[in-house]
């Protein structure tokens, strides 16, 4: 069957849904001046038949214009069908509870290799810190080595920074912005066609481990993995999906299919944005723990490791688990 003929045939059945949908759409004023009544099974069916009909027409390689006519009249349709006029509380309570979840595990290839990207080579240049401390000059300047040595230290008032307990609100502030703008420039950077979330991921990675396998040799491990084993749970699982999302934007570029990229990059961006107010709100939590919990001195080592494993073991199975009987 030709593509003329394809539409010849099928176009009445188009008009029609269209029209329903539009008046439907359009609201109480526009469903009045409607030739024919809206009758909610006979759309249900059109929107049945024009998804067939886009099925066929994408195997069949039609026109792109029959195909684009096709996407946003099924589209269209499907929100008319499913719309849902939940708003406030219930709709971020169903976002928690489902959407975030469920697009995480949507993505899992992206996140998994955003995962990789980043702890490879925070273990690897961890170790190389780790055996020849020296290293550590590769990544950062003497005077910030030595001020990691001292934010660590057991002279210090307050683990993790140069400050007393007086401005915990102030560095709540600073862990906000700092998380978000690490998280920004992962999921962002992915526009360059997923490079861009690959070059900040492993940039942090290898910051990360340089820290990480430095302090160890110092023997200052202690004080360091009592810091960032709580608020890591919330922080480096939010940079990790940030990663995910840019290399999602990138590969929708790279790898449009039959659509436009431009199309492409909006479908990816909309399906992915609930995964960024997911970490957005990750990385706040992150922040006030980092703040008022892993900095704190009085804490006995056992009480931060217990809490700690809580919440990694909260977070895989929030995202492993949450969720699933919508999927």
């Amino acid at each position: 069957m030709t593509p003329l003929h394809f539409e010849t045939l099928y176009q009445p059945e188009w008009d029609e849904l269209e029209a329903q949908v539009k008046a439907v759409l359009g609201g109480k004023a526009r469903r009045a001046k409607a030739a024919d009544p809206v009758r909610g099974e006979r759309v249900a069916l059109l929107y049945r038949r024009a998804c067939e009909h886009l099925a066929l027409a994408r195997a069949r390689a039609y026109p792109r214009y029959l195909l684009d006519r096709l996407d946003r009249l099924t589209a269209d349709a499907h929100q008319v069908i499913y719309q849902r006029s939940e708003f406030g509380l219930a709709r971020l309570k169903r976002a928690a509870s489902v959407d975030f979840p469920r697009a995480v595990r949507a993505h899992a290839a992206y996140v998994w290799m955003s995962a990789a990207l980043f702890v490879v080579p925070t273990l690897l240049v961890g170790w190389l810190v780790y055996q020849r401390p020296d290293l550590i000059l590769s990544v950062v300047d003497t005077q910030t080595a030595a001020q990691f040595e001292q934010m660590y230290s057991d002279s210090a008032d307050s683990i993790g920074s140069l400050r007393t307990s007086d401005d915990d609100w102030q560095m709540f502030g600073y862990y906000i912005w700092n998380n978000i703008s690490i998280a920004f420039q992962c999921f962002a950077a992915g526009i360059f066609g997923g490079v861009g979330s690959m070059f900040y991921l492993v940039f942090n990675g290898v910051m990360g481990g340089a820290v990480a396998g430095y302090l160890t040799e110092r023997g200052l491990g202690s004080t360091f993995y009592s810091f960032v084993v709580t608020h890591a749970a919330f922080e480096l699982t939010a940079i990790v999906l940030s990663g995910g999302v840019g290399l999602r934007l990138g590969h929708s570029l790279i790898s449009p299919g039959r659509r436009s990229r431009l199309q492409s990059l909006v479908v990816a961006a909309r399906e992915c944005t609930v995964i960024l107010y997911g970490v957005t709100v990750m990385l706040l939590i992150a922040a006030a723990i980092e703040a008022f919990w892993s900095s704190s001195r009085w804490l006995p080592l056992t009480a931060k490791y217990s809490v700690a494993a809580l919440c990694w073991l909260a977070v895989f199975a929030y995202l492993t688990f949450q969720g699933r009987r919508a999927d």
